[in-house]
């Protein structure tokens, strides 16, 4: 069962959802909020596995209330998806830099809403590469001089393997893609992911991308070439 938290000041669009996700057989709606300053406290009394996370509210924003979730104890740190009500909002991007899953149109079909909650519970991510990308394209900025380092040295601890893989997932290719261009499985493409993830001290593959944005390991505009 997937437990659901559901964060928004607007009492109807709460209901809304609650109604679709507790007509699925797999999915629970077990703790509700009104705005972000009640997120942290309630996790720790209630257990997510996913949050739906509306960016703007009152008090504190979905931006703030996802940078304290990553603050609590690694069994309280539910998965979060933002709530966004413009596709390339700069909320969005802040909220994956945060420690967000990835972000969903408030605008979507129910069968979006679920599968997203699926999608993020099983450890993949919401937004898709191509999308991340054209959010860093617009918003991102590199590290300041003494992240940079640190980064850097991140970034040293990566097999020359590895660095390949996050440079093709940061370009916008998907496991099967990466695999195919380095003739190799998918399952090696994951596994080399799953090493990189830990080294890197990153939660998934949308703050993989970012992170090799922000380094500098992959420049805004550079595209997947085919």
């Amino acid at each position: 069962m997937i437990r659901v938290m559901l964060v928004d000041d607007q009492e109807l669009v709460r209901a809304g959802f609650r109604m679709v996700l507790d007509a699925q057989p797999d999915i629970e709606v077990v703790a509700e909020a009104a705005d972000g300053a009640q997120v942290a406290g309630t996790l720790r009394a209630v257990t997510a596995d996913v949050v739906l996370m509306d960016v703007r509210m009152p008090r504190m924003d979905g931006i703030e209330a996802t940078r304290r979730i990553g603050a609590l104890p690694p069994d309280r740190q539910p998965k979060v998806i933002i709530l966004t009500t413009f596709d390339l909002d700069e909320y969005a991007f802040a909220a994956i830099k945060a420690g967000a899953a990835g972000f969903l149109l408030k605008d979507a079909g129910p069968a979006q809403l679920i599968e997203a909650i699926r999608a993020v519970h099983s450890g993949d991510a919401v937004v898709a590469p191509s999308t991340t990308r054209r959010l860093l394209d617009r918003f991102a900025v590199h590290l300041p001089d003494k992240e940079q380092q640190v980064a850097d040295g991140a970034l040293a601890t990566l097999t020359g393997r590895e660095r390949e893989v996050l440079n093709l997932v940061a370009r916008g290719l998907s496991n099967a893609e990466i695999a195919g261009r380095l003739y190799v499985s998918e399952a090696t493409v994951k596994t080399h992911m799953g090493r990189i993830l830990t080294k890197l001290g990153l939660r998934d593959r949308v703050q993989a991308v970012v992170f090799a944005y922000e380094t500098g390991l992959v420049r805004s505009g550079q595209h997947n070439d085919g």
